[in-house]
């Protein structure tokens, strides 16, 4: 099994989430986070003032999938997530050694 997470810009969420829903995803859990990277924020004016904005507000999106259907499922949120501007986002692809469905105790990719 493959834990996918991917950050995202907040616009983006239901572009990506029905490319995900039309691959096949069953459920997804959804985190509103806030950081940077390359991009390191932004300058905004309130009322004449101008400040800088360090940690630039994104979507956090984790599922965990069979390990066959992660690569193209990667190319899938990659492809929806496209902006082609910074700040587009990350994908982070890792292994899960075990799950559990705590309702019923089925394991592995039954808990899926």
């Amino acid at each position: 099994m493959k834990k996918i997470e991917c950050i995202i810009k907040p616009f983006m969420l239901e572009e990506v989430k029905n490319a995900m829903t039309d691959f096949g995803v069953s459920g997804m859990t959804l985190s509103e986070v806030r950081g940077f990277g390359r991009q390191k924020g932004h300058t905004e004016t309130y009322r004449g003032a101008e400040y800088q904005i360090d940690f630039i507000p994104k979507i956090k999106l984790e599922l965990v999938v069979a390990d066959e259907q992660a690569p193209k499922l990667v190319e899938v949120i990659q492809q929806a997530a496209h902006t082609g501007s910074i700040g587009d986002g990350k994908i982070f692809v890792s292994t899960v050694d075990h799950s559990v469905r705590i309702r019923t105790g089925e394991t592995a990719e039954k808990a899926l």
